[in-house]
């Protein structure tokens, strides 16, 4: 039986997008794909459109390791407007309560520190999160407020920036999961004037480098350059991506020779020199240590599939 034709080439790997302010995630992802032509593409870790900055954008066979993306953490930079609550916690609302901006610098300080450490958060009603099978935005956009556990959190390094008037601008690095919004309205909280998102820029995920963040004008032009030049844009667009098993890079890595690997694609457990006792690893091919998918230790110590990279022929 033959493989049903794919649309759009098999590209594989990372793309590490600078979304601007204003897109949706899946707008710019959409925009991505049909840049690349690749024919599976998909974004770890939403971003408002309110928001700018880094969002990993997987194609190919790096869609099926971005699930471990989204346990990783970040680095956002925030401004907030003091003396107005609104319905999202962003600028994006509506104004539901404005009062005066009266507090000291020990106060802030003080409040500040409070969400340094472990705490726990209640997710913001504007949020992914599903309650009885629909997204949590849903219900807020009909009025509806359904009931939210808090869940643990933890705020690695929060940082005083400026407070200039009735604007305060931090940088905060926190865990998966971390609702930076609902830091800000809780803060307003705090300070007794209420507070909301007005700008917010994702600074970094997880280790992946910040200088190599692109965006949706640059891929524009390169496709242009290699239009013009009368070369494959794939020449100057490919060089961008990041390894397609970079959303795993925090995994410890097993090597198999090709003989254990061929037994471990076709879904069997091997035995591996070096494996951890337990968790999930990044397992590799041969001397050219050539990613072939994503292993756990089972109960005998071996490396038993997970996810794996689908091989396509030339």
């Amino acid at each position: 039986m033959s493989r049903p034709r794919r649309r759009g080439r098999d590209i594989h790997g990372v793309l590490l997008l600078d979304k601007h302010q204003g897109a949706s995630s899946n707008d710019v992802l959409q925009k991505v794909k049909r840049i690349y032509n690749a024919n599976r593409a998909g974004h770890t870790g939403a971003l408002d459109p309110l928001a700018t900055g880094m969002l990993p954008i997987c194609l190919g066979e790096a869609t099926k390791f971005s699930r471990y993306l989204l346990d990783s953490d970040k680095r956002y930079r925030v401004v907030a407007k003091l003396g107005q609550r609104t319905d999202t916690s962003d600028a994006d609302g509506q104004i539901v309560e404005e009062r005066p901006v009266a507090f000291s610098e020990q106060q802030l300080a003080e409040a500040l520190d409070s969400f340094r450490g472990d705490t726990m958060q209640v997710p913001s009603m504007f949020s992914a999160l599903k309650y009885q099978g629909r997204k949590l935005y849903e219900y807020a956009r009909e009025g509806i407020e359904v009931p939210r556990e808090a869940r643990p959190i933890t705020v690695y390094e929060l940082l005083f920036i400026r407070h200039e008037g009735d604007e305060l601008e931090l940088e905060i690095h926190c865990s998966k999961g971390t609702y930076i919004r609902s830091i800000i309205d809780d803060l307003g909280e705090k300070l007794g004037c209420g507070a909301h998102v007005i700008y917010l820029r994702r600074l970094a995920v997880s280790k992946y480098p910040v200088e190599r963040m692109v965006t949706l004008e640059q891929l524009t032009a390169l496709v242009e350059q290699a239009q013009a030049r009368g070369i494959p844009e794939a020449e100057l667009l490919d060089p961008l991506l990041m390894p397609m098993d970079s959303p795993a890079a925090d995994f410890p890595a097993v090597n198999i020779p090709p003989a254990s690997a061929a037994y471990f694609k076709n879904g069997q457990p091997v035995r591996a020199a070096g494996a951890p006792e337990e968790g999930l690893v990044r397992v590799t091919e041969g001397d050219g240590q050539v990613f072939i998918g994503m292993g756990e230790i089972d109960d005998q110590g071996r490396v038993a599939p997970r996810r794996l990279v689908v091989e396509y022929p030339a």
